[in-house]
This record gives structure tokens, C-alpha cells and sequence, in this order.
């Protein structure tokens, strides 16, 4: 059976393989915000953005995480389980950044007392609202069980990710996670974990994440390299 592209991202095209529980996956070079309204093509982007999320996910696996990562194939390409996503995006926060330090006019760089966990809709065309756990229920899309294990598998992951990149003199700001139901209905960790959907601070305070494209900060592979060589450092 040949392979078909059974779906087109911002950052990534999937296609169908030989088996049906495995995609493959292209990771693209697009640079996007404000839900695709700017977009820009950066070349290397989608090699590095592969290269990091790999690492963070074998290490996830590794630790006893369910993800949907199988392998990489080349520098923009993996093998992922294939899921039905949830449509929910799960942010945790450590610090003070970005949309939620403009929601309460407070600054950045503050840090919580507790990493706060929050829901998004995932909807391009409602521009992804802020939601509760009430309208997660209301719009049943998991249960009220599915949802303490989001929480609860978020935290654990953010606990396992700062040590990581404190290892490497990096302070994880916030997140965002997406999961989805494999074949057999377990949960599994989704989607990519890298610069693009994490913000991180080096000890000076300068970006090294995607802020460096929203904000217009430099070179957006240029930070991308520096992580995934730092993380090539961890054991």
C-alpha cells in the first residue's frame, strides 16, 4: 500500500504507512503564529525541530512516560503511533511569560509558588479559548477521570523536563502538550515537544525558544541549534 498524506499542519504533514497503527511524519520548515495568520518558511527549521523532539521523547519513553514516538527515520522525519487527538492543548506554566503574564498585567519572569496547569480548546476558527475543566466536561470530550490523568502526567512530565535542561543551564518556562487515544484507547503523549510549543530562558534571561521568531529576537535556527546540542550533552 502506498503511503497517502492523511493530514496537512502548520508544522507537520503526516502519511499513512504499511501498518495501520504507524504514521510517518515530515516535520516542516514553517515558522508560524497567531494560529498560521504570520507565516514564514525558515529553512532548517523543521530538521531541528525533528532532532530536539525526538531526544525529549526517547528520554520521555525512557522514564516510563506513554508517548506516541517510535523512531526517528531521517533529520525531519519520524515513526509515531498513530492517534486520535484530543482536542484539548494542556499548558503548564513554571513562570510568568507571554499571554498569561498580558491576562493578569503582571510581568514576566515571575515564578509560581505551583506549576499552574491550564486547558485550550483546540479550534483554529474559535482561536483556541481558554477553557475549565466544567467545559471540558460540558463538551465531553474525556472524562472527568481523563482529565485528572492529563493533570497529573503533565506535572510528572514537568517535573522530569526541568531537571533535564537544568542540566544543561535551561530554565523551562512553560509548555504545551497535546495527547491523543491510541488503537487500543490508552492515552498516549502526542504531537512534538520543542522550542516551538515550550518557552525557555538560558541564565542571562535571553529567549531560546520561538519568542526569538514572535518577537523578532534573531535567528530562529541559530537558537534551535544551541538547544538540541545542549541536549545532546544529557545522558
Amino acid at each position: 500500500m502506498s503511503e497517502e498524506l492523511i493530514y496537512s499542519g502548520k508544522a507537520k504533514d503526516l502519511f499513512s504507512t504499511q501498518d495501520d497503527s504507524v504514521v510517518r511524519v515530515v516535520y516542516k520548515d514553517q515558522a508560524t503564529m497567531l494560529n498560521g495568520a504570520r507565516k514564514e518558511t525558515i529553512d532548517g527549521k523543521g530538521e531541528l525541530n525533528s532532532q530536539i523532539s525526538a531526544l525529549i521523547f526517547e528520554k520521555l519513553n525512557s522514564a516510563g512516560i506513554k508517548t506516541h514516538f517510535i523512531k526517528s527515520l531521517s533529520k525531519n522525519e519520524q515513526l509515531n503511533k498513530k492517534v486520535s487527538i484530543i482536542p484539548l492543548e494542556v499548558v503548564l506554566r513554571n513562570v510568568s511569560a507571554g499571554s498569561f503574564a498580558k491576562r493578569f498585567g503582571i510581568s514576566e519572569g515571575i515564578t509560581l509558588n505551583k506549576p499552574i496547569v491550564e486547558f485550550y480548546y483546540k479550534k483554529d476558527e474559535l482561536d483556541d479559548p481558554f477553557i475549565n475543566d466544567e467545559h471540558v466536561l460540558f463538551l465531553d470530550l474525556i472524562s472527568e477521570e481523563q482529565i485528572t490523568y492529563l493533570k497529573e502526567e503533565t506535572r510528572w512530565i514537568n517535573t522530569l523536563l526541568k531537571s533535564w535542561f537544568a542540566e544543561i543551564g535551561l530554565l523551562l518556562i512553560d509548555f504545551k502538550l497535546e495527547f491523543g487515544f491510541d488503537q487500543e484507547g490508552t492515552i498516549l503523549l502526542a504531537d512534538e515537544f520543542s522550542p516551538d510549543n515550550c518557552r525557555l530562558w538560558d541564565a542571562e534571561g535571553n529567549h531560546m525558544d520561538k519568542d526569538v521568531f514572535r518577537r523578532d529576537l534573531g535567528s530562529l535556527t541559530d537558537v534551535y541549534q544551541v538547544v538540541l546540542e545542549k541536549l545532546k550533552e544529557l545522558d
